[in-house]
């Protein structure tokens, strides 16, 4: 159960109201992620999904942002997350072994993807500056300089949800992501 008290989206009114009536015609919803963070911070909402915004102008695949978001969530251990992006992860074409694969690090049989998984498990797992092997392996596999650029924006967009429903503990509103164990 949430920690925080989700504002009623019904009752939101200006820059919220707003937020959520475009998020809502998007997703045919306002997920609680999102209610929490726009009632009570708008702005805060407004900037994470002009993150996103960026994202889907960016020049990395939806199942790689998927990627991303799925490996960078389960490090994290964010419940709310994994079952949002599994089901995001469904529409952007991945498979659900190959998003159990990308979860858990093993090979997924695409070179290219298990290649972006190494490096945002790196990214995500460390400290301190990244060793350039990983940042070169990355490169080999065929991702370009802008890609990384973009693939640290979708680690950073996504860590912070990952935060704020670790800390919220939000009430998961999507079918739960399966078990990897």
């Amino acid at each position: 159960m949430s920690r925080l008290s989700t504002p009623s989206v019904a009752d939101a009114t200006g820059t919220a109201a707003d937020l959520f009536a475009a998020i809502k015609k998007n997703a045919g919803k306002v997920p609680n992620a999102y209610a929490t963070i726009g009632g009570y911070a708008p702005d805060v909402l407004g900037a994470a999904l002009n993150l996103d915004a960026v994202l889907q102008k960016s020049t990395l695949s939806k199942a790689e942002i998927e990627t991303i978001r799925l490996a960078t969530s389960e490090v994290a251990g964010c419940d709310y997350c994994l079952a949002a992006h599994t089901v995001m992860g469904k529409f952007a074409g991945l498979a659900p072994d190959t998003m159990k694969q990308i979860r858990t690090g093993a090979a997924t049989g695409d070179a290219k993807r298990d290649a972006l998984v190494r490096f945002v498990r790196a990214i995500v797992t460390t400290s301190g500056t990244l060793p350039a092997e990983e940042l070169n392996a990355v490169r080999e596999a065929g991702y370009t300089e802008r890609q990384v650029m973009e693939t640290a924006l979708a680690i950073a967009a996504i860590s912070f949800t990952n935060i704020v429903n670790r800390v919220n503990d939000t009430t998961v509103d999507f079918p739960a992501a399966p078990s990897v164990a």
